[in-house]
């Protein structure tokens, strides 16, 4: 059986001239969530982006076998 969890970051816009702001903010969030959920047993199984209203939402699908 596998126990599944879902984390969802989002970004909204920001002024800036940095036109990789995402990349840079996105960054240490997303890797500081798949050091707290491999810690906890868990992989990485999916992940998934969506943009709305201007904001940008990342899907993080983590599995582990239980």
């Amino acid at each position: 059986m596998k126990d599944a969890k879902v984390e969802v970051l989002m970004y909204g816009p920001k002024l800036t001239l940095d036109e990789k702001y995402i990349q840079k903010d996105s960054q240490e969030e997303i890797q500081s969530k798949l050091s707290e959920y491999y810690s906890k047993g868990y992989q990485l199984a999916h992940t998934n982006t969506t943009e709305y209203s201007g904001n940008l939402y990342i899907y993080l699908y983590f599995e582990k076998i239980v």
